[in-house]
């Protein structure tokens, strides 16, 4: 049986996400310091807000070395939207400010297109190996919701799991082990969203 972790660093998307894990029969419990984490299967670290504020809380919380040492650990773990881009070392949303150095890679801006900043709304997400159990039941380009001005640029290609384009295309998603991030929000996708987050459920 699943016992799932919910990052709480006072600027997540967090009654949406719990709703929508809870649709999947999963009740997740808000984690907020180190000693929360004790126990769990899963840990999600959802995101609405600036790279820098996120940052700044999960140092001040203490969370930082605990959630390197759960993903070092490759235990189950998704990212949404600044979850995803805080795993990077760092971010043109707020110079100086560290990412957990997870992968290396540097969050950029979208470039000025001629097209709306931020990208908000649904879009299509192409998975690179539809086979990969994370996006078992979507299809070929599943659709998923988006809410960002700001997306990351891995170093290595090779964890990138799904491309989006809006302008130019971006690295929609990146997988390793079971480890999933995202920078669309399945919490506000419908049932591909519900169906993304069972699927993780499962690793």
């Amino acid at each position: 049986m699943s016992t799932l972790g919910i990052i709480d660093y006072g600027a997540g998307n967090l009654s949406s996400v719990c709703n929508s894990f809870r649709a999947n029969g999963i009740e997740g419990r808000l984690v907020r310091t180190a000693d929360d984490i004790d126990g769990l299967t899963h840990l999600v670290l959802p995101g609405v807000g600036a790279f820098g504020d996120c940052s700044r809380a999960l140092h001040g919380q203490g969370l930082v070395e605990p959630i390197r040492q759960w993903i070092s650990e490759d235990r189950p773990f998704l990212g949404i939207c600044i979850g995803y881009q805080i795993l990077f070392d760092s971010s043109e949303e707020t110079p100086g400010a560290p990412g957990l150095g997870i992968f290396r890679g540097h969050v950029r801006r979208f470039p000025d297109c001629g097209l709306k900043i931020p990208h908000m709304g649904w879009n299509k997400v192409e998975p690179r190996q539809t086979n990969d159990p994370i996006w078992a039941g979507m299809g070929d380009s599943p659709y998923f919701y988006y809410v960002h001005s700001y997306y990351p640029e891995p170093e290595d290609s090779s964890i990138i799991a799904a491309h989006t384009t809006y302008g130019s295309t971006f690295a929609a998603a990146v997988r390793r082990g079971r480890l999933v991030a995202t920078q669309f929000h399945p919490e506000k996708s419908q049932l591909l969203g519900l169906k993304l987050l069972n699927n993780f459920l499962t690793l």
